[in-house]
């Protein structure tokens, strides 16, 4: 009798940076699991970071009845469930589902005490690492490639970019949260220390911020927040001298192309797991001794101390010197 192939569900909800790190455990499944089935459960806002991953057979979106998804999932009678995200949602979703599964351990006791107490019991593995060992059961191994983005098309920077910025260094200028930015007077000082073309990035809420650098900074900037798709954007990244970046989701889409990344710390620390991963050169750049630091695993909306040295005292100097190398 012919051996029935495995049909995986992989699921995980957020953000951009976070579905990028699980492209490793996407492809390794898939290249290491003869005939596999593979699908991936997300949020429809995330549908370019997947949409053209080849490794993938399916992909499906939360509706906005969780038990709608759940319906819709029954009819694909998976072999296993692959839960990368680990909430309550996703703990209703294998239940009623009733199939094997396999969840990622998060790890939020460790990073509540070191938040709170300061106390480091984390295991100093990146999560892609951690993500990884979900699939452990399936014999699956690291197979050292890295994170993958997939370009959604061919894209031609001289469309993109004005002639005076097609050989730039790419800088990041969002995140999620305020205490992962530098504030603007700084971007602006560094902007005007790098000796390149800068292409600055960021969604549409960083369009003013943005404005407000490339005026200050010089001609030698060009304000690309909030002119591009995601998918411009990773190109743009792709094609960079290198980037310079906070916490961010294109910081893990600069580690899929390899490239050269100096990424910047402010409230969160590295030491969370989530530092760019295998890129081609990774520089980090962090105010150590400060006993306020990390203050959240995520971020606030302004420092809760009010003096925000973790991004205020960052050395733009070493920033600078390296990207213009």
């Amino acid at each position: 009798m012919e051996k029935k192939s495995l049909k995986i569900l992989i699921i995980r909800f957020s953000s951009i940076g976070d579905i990028v790190l699980t492209t490793p455990v996407i492809r390794c499944v898939k290249e290491q699991l003869a005939g596999v089935e593979l699908h991936y459960l997300t949020k429809k806002a995330f549908e370019p970071v997947l949409a053209a991953n080849p490794y993938l057979d399916k992909i499906h979106y939360l509706k906005n009845s969780l038990f709608d998804t759940i319906d819709e999932l029954k009819l694909e009678n998976f072999d296993h469930i692959i839960d990368l995200h680990h909430n309550i949602r996703t703990l209703i979703i294998k239940l009623r589902l009733g199939k094997h599964s396999s969840s990622f351990n998060k790890l939020n006791w460790q990073k509540w005490l070191l938040v709170n107490l300061g106390a480091n019991l984390l295991p100093g593995e990146h999560i892609v690492d951690r993500y990884l060992k979900t699939v452990e059961f399936l014999d699956i191994k690291n197979d050292g490639d890295g994170l993958d983005y997939f370009l959604v098309q061919n894209h031609h920077l001289t469309l993109l970019l004005p002639p005076s910025h097609q050989r730039y260094i790419a800088l990041v200028i969002g995140a999620q949260h305020s205490t992962k930015r530098l504030p603007i007077v700084r971007l602006i000082e560094l902007c005007k220390q790098l000796n390149h073309p800068v292409v600055l990035l960021g969604g549409p809420e960083d369009m003013e911020r943005g404005e407000t650098i490339m005026s200050a900074a010089g001609e030698h900037v060009f304000n690309g927040c909030g002119k591009f798709k995601l998918d411009q954007s990773a190109y743009l990244v792709k094609m960079a001298k290198c980037v310079v970046t906070h916490d961010t989701g294109l910081m893990h889409i600069a580690a899929a192309f390899k490239k050269s990344i100096h990424s910047v710390w402010g409230n969160t620390v590295p030491e969370f797991g989530m530092y760019p991963y295998r890129a081609g050169e990774s520089y980090i750049y962090e105010v150590h001794g400060l006993p306020c630091r990390p203050c959240s695993k995520i971020g606030h909306e302004k420092c809760p101390r009010g003096h925000f040295k973790c991004m205020n005292n960052i050395d733009l100097n070493a920033i600078s010197q390296q990207a213009n190398a």
